[in-house]
């Protein structure tokens, strides 16, 4: 039971997109998106700064990598949002979000203090992004995969 609804009243099995259709669904796929709809802008209004940021991490050629994540954030939170694919794209940007997670976060390798636990929060906020995305994915399967009778 699940707030007064059983798994078989939930909006599940009423078609691909039907558990994303309502305004307030939508907004929080929005929100979940929003680091990477605002972080594209901000490093295309600052693309020297984006790839002096890609060139940080030890990534080459740093601009070609500064543009590929542009392009792939924009594409993979539009097709979250838009629902088009929006469960490849929600495990794309959950790797996605892992792997730069662990690349730039690594809490584990500073000093202790306040840096170090800024860091720590930031990288365990970026674990929840992850299995927020891994969430929508699993809502999102094919009707043919989904279990109706799970109580």
């Amino acid at each position: 039971m699940l707030g007064g609804l059983t798994m078989r009243t939930l909006p599940l099995s009423q078609g691909h997109d039907a558990l994303f259709r309502t305004l307030p669904e939508r907004l929080a796929l929005v929100a979940l998106c929003g680091a990477y709809i605002q972080g594209p802008i901000s490093k295309l209004a600052d693309f020297p700064g984006a790839v002096d940021e890609i060139a940080y991490f030890g990534l080459r050629p740093s601009a070609l990598f500064a543009i590929a994540v542009i392009a792939f954030e924009l594409a993979a939170s539009g097709m979250v949002v838009a629902g088009v694919g929006r469960r490849a794209a929600a495990l794309a940007l959950a790797a996605f979000t892992l792997a730069a997670t662990m690349l730039a976060l690594r809490f584990w390798e500073m000093e202790p203090g306040t840096a170090r636990q800024m860091t720590a929060d930031a990288f365990f906020e970026h674990l929840g992004l992850v299995g927020a995305f891994v969430i929508v994915a699993g809502l999102d399967r094919p009707a043919r995969f989904k279990r109706e009778d799970v109580p």
